[in-house]
């Protein structure tokens, strides 16, 4: 089998691709991202979408990005409906806590602590909780995709539940976690690799790399960093 690869395209925005070949696409924010590269704003080959709230830089484009790629999403119960308002068909709702299979993967919805919205027509529409996921790949392996988070107490039971070998992680602070609370992520996660994401896309995201670098290492935890539209294995 081949190696787990990772792109990255700016925010949150991933295409992991498993080592049985399966194309995952995270949160997709594309033509409004300013991180996004300008000649990868299309994604037209996908297996799977997880979109963890409803926040437009998470979820602007998965309309366009689902209809491309023909690609169910998974999203919790009421961001689904939502979406099946949109006129989108391929989509599995579920709730925090649930298991469900999907392209030969066990997708697995775990909590996060922020919110989970869009604004249409001036009004503020609440779309259910936000979420992250957990993936089992198919050499058994699993990562976490936390989504927009706050640190809290129960990534441990995370790690004792499905125990993910890597946690992207949201580092920018202000709105989710910074790099002081995803270090201690790190901890409790009991991971050997964290990606940052979250980050730099606006000036208010000032949490770094290296700051989660200079904390994590000394604990003998990798930090893969990329640079938007690479890839690393």
């Amino acid at each position: 089998m081949a190696s787990l690869a990772i792109t990255w395209l700016g925010h949150s925005t991933f295409i992991i691709t498993t080592p049985g070949g399966k194309r995952i696409v995270t949160d997709p924010w594309l033509e409004g991202n300013p991180m996004c590269p300008r000649d990868m704003t299309k994604i037209d080959k996908a297996d799977v979408i997880l979109l963890s709230h409803g926040h437009s830089d998470h979820s602007a484009d998965v309309v366009g990005v689902a209809r491309a790629t023909g690609a169910p999403v998974v999203a919790i119960h009421e961001l689904s409906v939502w979406l099946g308002q949109k006129g989108l068909q391929n989509v599995k709702g579920m709730g925090i806590g649930g298991t469900i299979s999907v392209a030969g993967l066990e997708i697995s919805m775990t909590p996060a602590v922020h919110s989970s919205s869009v604004v249409e027509n001036d009004d503020i529409v609440y779309l259910g909780e936000p979420t992250g996921f957990v993936v089992r790949m198919e050499d058994r392996r699993s990562f976490y995709f936390a989504g927009d988070t706050a640190l809290f107490g129960d990534m441990r039971l995370i790690a004792d539940t499905y125990a993910p070998q890597i946690a992207f992680l949201p580092i920018g602070d202000h709105y989710t976690m910074g790099p002081e609370a995803a270090a201690r992520a790190c901890q409790l996660l009991l991971i050997r690799q964290v990606v940052p994401m979250h980050y730099g896309t606006f000036p208010i995201l000032t949490g770094t790399p290296a700051q989660l670098k200079a904390l994590v290492e000394p604990m003998g935890v990798d930090v893969l960093v990329l640079k938007p539209g690479e890839t690393s294995e």
